[in-house]
């Protein structure tokens, strides 16, 4: 049988569900309600019927997040392809069959937007074993969602007749509640979920076919890719080059190859928090939450919180409590968090584009407090995990180490501190962190000077190949 490869999309431009800052944090790196990211779960789903490590396709920013992510859920060997800009989903599904097929293979790829929730994992890996055959013949199978409602959110497939695998007769765009209660009525249409299988070169050979030009810039950038142990990073110009348009425009609307399977598996893509409490646990009284949440007299509401909240005598609101930002919204109108966002970008508030805890190839640091002449720094340090030996023209640095066992190289002296030690890194010294031991380094920074900014290091060693 074929080999099976699953690809997870996690660098797309869906509906904004963090609140403040979805491009720095999306909702696929999110433990959304609890235990595993969505990421991860994804991952997870389908890691029964994999024959092969996992190819991401990942934005730029993130990589260091997805790379983390897998490895905590023990994906060793994932390639994780790096998009230097958004071009939606045809061309980045045409990378991952590129990269695929980069050793002479041609696997089926399981092609997995990795912000949906499946509640239904089992009926989930039974459909995709129903699909391969057809796969395997040179079928683009796409799955589609047996409605529960004349849900207007959606894109709709129809379908031909019979049982199983079949025909696509044609794909409609979102509809209005008329017509969404029309196809719900008439049967054979179900929700469009993204979610795709077929072998690469058959993608390849569709796309080839119908957008030779999108084919052609993914190609160049892909053959002008820089690798990086598991990165692979698109060439940035040839990448830009190609047109941007999702898989279904692109081919799947085109081709004469294109199947769906009809499944229901408790999907949903949790485009909104609204979304997002339809599929939680509620209580009583129709609340649901992530987090240390009181409610009082108050109902149908959602709560995601770091800290504790408190909700008396409301109903049916949306509450996100972040690092970064609060969110409360009513939650009919939760979707005009992009109208926050737009509003934040016209500001230039760097809230709508950064995260207040940064990830990096060796761990992670978050900027916890910061004034004039100083800011205070959490780093977490991996097992294993090395800082560049680095300098500071404008800053010096205390280090106080929280748990863990921290190497600490200050020009000349090489040096080991634990639990309640701490050390201080002078204005010029050449200095690096690394973390030798087997749990995860954390420390408290205090950095004190005229310039606290991240530009003001000077590396003179690095492992992760930065300058």
């Amino acid at each position: 049988m074929t080999q099976l490869l699953p690809v997870l999309l996690s660098g797309g431009s869906g509906t904004r569900l963090w609140p403040l800052s979805r491009e720095a944090y999306p909702k696929q790196f999110l433990a959304l309600s609890g235990g595993h990211t969505m990421l991860q779960d994804t991952w997870l789903r389908v890691a029964p019927l994999a024959s092969l490590a996992p190819v991401v396709v990942a934005n730029e920013e993130h990589r260091f997040l997805a790379g983390e992510q897998l490895r905590q859920v023990g994906v060793d060997g994932a390639a994780i392809v790096l998009e230097p800009v958004g071009r939606n989903t045809a061309p980045a599904i045409a990378a991952a069959a590129l990269q695929a097929g980069a050793d002479g293979s041609d696997p089926l790829l399981l092609v997995l937007p990795s912000d949906h929730v499946v509640r239904d994992a089992a009926a989930f890996q039974a459909a995709v074993r129903e699909a391969m055959p057809s796969a395997e013949a040179g079928a683009l199978v796409t799955f589609g969602i047996v409605p529960e409602a004349p849900e207007t959110g959606f894109g709709y497939i129809q379908a031909g007749a019979g049982e199983g695998v079949r025909q696509v007769l044609r794909f409609v765009e979102k509809p209005d509640a008329a017509t969404a209660q029309q196809y719900l009525d008439a049967g054979g249409y179900y929700w469009n979920s993204g979610m795709f299988l077929f072998r690469a070169s058959r993608y390849l050979e569709e796309l080839g076919r119908f957008r030779p030009d999108m084919l052609d810039a993914v190609r160049k950038a892909f053959d002008g890719a820089a690798r990086d142990g598991d990165f692979v990073r698109l060439d940035r110009d040839a990448f830009a080059a190609s047109p941007s348009d999702s898989i279904d425009y692109a081919v799947m609307e085109k081709t004469d190859r294109a199947m769906v399977l009809p499944v229901d598996i408790g999907w949903n893509d949790v485009g909104s928090w609204s979304a997002l409490w339809a599929v939680s646990e509620q209580d009583a009284d129709g609340n649901a939450h992530n987090g240390d949440v009181v409610t009082i007299d108050s109902r149908g509401s959602y709560v995601w919180s770091r800290r504790m909240v408190a909700l008396v005598g409301v109903d049916d609101l949306v509450v996100v409590e972040t690092d970064d930002a609060v969110l409360v919204a009513s939650k009919d109108r939760v979707q005009q968090v992009k109208d926050v966002v737009a509003k934040l970008k016209a500001d230039d508030r760097s809230h709508a584009v950064l995260h207040r805890e940064v990830h990096r190839p060796w761990g992670s640091y978050d900027s916890i407090d910061q004034d004039e002449g100083f800011q205070v720094k959490r780093i977490k340090v991996k097992p294993g995990g090395r800082l560049s030996l680095q300098s500071h023209k404008c800053r010096a640095e205390h280090w106080i180490v929280v748990r863990g066992t921290a190497r600490v190289t200050r020009d000349n002296d090489v040096f080991e501190l634990h639990a309640n030690q701490s050390t201080y890194i002078p204005l010029g010294a050449k200095h690096r962190l690394e973390n030798p031991g087997a749990e995860v380094l954390e420390l408290i920074e205090v950095q004190s000077g005229d310039y606290l900014g991240e530009d003001d290091i000077v590396r003179y060693e690095d492992v992760y190949g930065r300058s």
